[in-house]
């Protein structure tokens, strides 16, 4: 497989049988890449609104923005600055800035008493740009009922009920997350043709969803060369991460990724994106449906919130142990 394919996620859910099983067969193969376009509902007036309103604070001085920095949170809610998450593979901070929000559940909710830093009190920029908080939850509702339609497909492609993922999302540990890159030649030594914003990667969750950026940049790796992402008018991105792979048994592979400056492009790139967890208790078993004589067992069972852990410590994350300075 040398090309992303684009399905159709309404025809899935809409179509006659025949419809249905191809929209199953277009995810399966153009998951080999770990990338695929799928066509979608969301709003173009909730997409414009949302991405104005992160412009707005972005724009605002730096000590404005780290005024909404959320202490132990590592990164999964708040503001993150220039030069601190780092690709696991990498030693060089990426060229970018975030800002991260997800769900809230109450307190005595068993999810926010075991994993508080996932399930806690959001910190969002309302102080700084009045209404967001409203915009940006509305904006990860609807991507994350977007990703939990998809999983359905997903999830039949690979002989499950297509109910298979709608549990093990629900109050999941979604995040979503603005990130701003700055014009290449704010960047150290001066950016220059091909400046790399974000370093090789992949995700650690079940799938993500960006339903558009502002500028190109994605480049996905394809047959170990690097291939350009963007998805066409009117569709969604959709990526895989380690937790499909693993849960797969590599079937499904992650999709691996950078965000590279285009060339002749001088200005900065906003995106939003989202990424679809199962709940932190979820234990990440290979299905057997996934092992046969012919691809044996490859990954022992692990338990999602532990994943995610070791990935927020390799991504430079945790607050208390940065690998990179």
């Amino acid at each position: 497989m040398s090309e992303i394919l684009e399905v159709d996620l309404l025809a899935f859910e809409q179509g006659t049988r025949e419809q249905r099983r191809a929209v199953v067969d277009g995810v399966r193969s153009s998951l080999a890449t770990g990338f695929v376009y799928t066509r979608h509902d969301l709003s173009n007036d909730m997409l414009d609104t949302a991405y104005g309103m992160l412009q707005e604070f972005f724009q605002h001085p730096h000590e404005v923005k780290q005024s909404f920095v959320a202490p132990d949170s590592h990164g999964q809610t708040g503001y993150t600055g220039l030069l601190v998450e780092t690709a696991a593979s990498s030693d060089v901070p990426d060229w970018k800035e975030m800002l991260n929000w997800g769900i809230s559940l109450p307190e005595g909710h068993p999810l926010r008493s075991r994993y508080p830093h996932r399930y806690g009190p959001q910190v969002l920029p309302e102080a700084a740009v009045p209404g967001i908080t409203e915009v940006l939850n509305t904006f990860h509702r609807k991507v994350h009922d977007t990703q939990r339609r998809f999983l359905r497909i997903i999830a039949e492609g690979l002989g499950c009920h297509e109910s298979f993922f709608d549990e093990m999302t629900t109050n999941g540990a979604t995040l979503t997350r603005a990130i701003r890159y700055p014009a290449m030649q704010q960047a150290p030594g001066g950016g220059g043709a091909g400046h790399v914003w974000a370093g090789a990667h992949g995700d650690i969750n079940l799938i993500t969803a960006l339903p558009r950026a502002t500028a190109p940049g994605l480049q996905v790796l394809i047959d170990d060369q690097w291939v350009d992402a963007v998805a066409p008018d009117g569709q969604v991105i959709i990526n895989t991460g380690m937790m499909l792979e693993r849960l797969t048994n590599g079937v499904i592979p992650t999709g691996i990724h950078r965000v590279v400056a285009a060339p002749g492009y001088t200005g900065e790139r906003y995106s939003v994106v989202q990424f679809a967890h199962p709940t932190p208790w979820t234990l990440l078993n290979p299905l057997s449906c996934c092992i046969t004589p012919e691809h044996p067992q490859r990954f022992s069972g692990m338990v999602s919130a532990d994943a995610l852990d070791l990935v927020l410590y390799e991504i430079n994350l945790v607050e208390t142990a940065r690998r990179v300075g």
